[in-house]
């Protein structure tokens, strides 16, 4: 299968489903990691150009670990909007990975360019759909699944479905710590440690469906992308 995960800016991928990630690689899937935006306003005392340099080279050494294409970005950070150019690239991002699950943040997560991106993949993700519809590449007819990502901590986030990550929560955490340039900032701007940010919350996620660490999702329960489960 073809996995395609669209975050917003590099690292949130690694931080909401890096090891889903990992272990649909492990199983021999391709991965695309998507990142909207270059990254470029996070962080102080460094000219958003070469932060964004540093970003995406911290991204692609990330995605390397598990064999994952990179995609991406098409904006600066915060100039993520819902606009028809926009859409048209996350389009073509979609059109290109072909993918048969779709993985993005959650509509209710906690700042815009997480927002704004869930709701240009939920757009996005039907009008690739659709031949008339021309872009670059041509269209991808599969009505994909589209599954959101946990929020940050949690909060407003009630999943329906879980993936035990026990076995590559270590790789969660070498992903994460590729992205070396947002230590600092994000402790000093959030106030909190990215590392203990994953291990409490996986761990929670865990607690819920019976296994040492998980990451939790949310499908979009929508008619034509709702694929019938295996229950027994």
């Amino acid at each position: 299968m073809n996995i395609l995960a669209i975050g917003a800016h590099p690292d949130d991928l690694e931080i909401l489903c890096g090891g889903t990630l990992a272990k649909y690689s492990k199983n021999g899937h391709k991965i695309f990691m998507a990142h909207l935006c270059n990254g470029n306003k996070g962080g102080k005392n460094i000219s958003p150009s070469e932060l964004a340099k540093i970003r995406d080279e911290e991204a692609k050494k990330a995605a390397s670990l598990i064999k994952a294409e990179v995609l991406g970005p098409i904006a600066s950070d915060l100039e993520i909007y819902n606009t028809k150019e926009m859409r048209e690239k996350v389009v073509d991002i979609i059109r290109y990975a072909k993918p048969d699950i779709i993985i993005t943040h959650s509509p209710e997560d906690y700042m815009p360019d997480h927002t704004n991106t869930a709701q240009l993949v939920f757009d996005a993700a039907f009008t690739s759909t659709l031949p008339n519809y021309k872009t670059e590449y041509p269209a991808h007819e599969h009505i994909t699944p589209i599954f959101y990502m946990d929020t940050l901590v949690g909060l407003k986030f009630q999943p329906t479905h879980y993936v035990d990550i026990t076995d590559f929560f270590e790789i969660k955490k070498q992903m994460l710590l590729c992205h070396e340039s947002q230590y600092k900032w994000i402790k000093g701007h959030h106030l909190s440690d990215p590392l203990n940010i994953i291990e409490t919350v996986s761990k929670f996620r865990g607690l819920q469906c019976g296994v040492l660490y998980a990451e939790a999702f949310r499908m979009e329960n929508v008619w034509g992308r709702i694929k019938p489960a295996e229950l027994i």
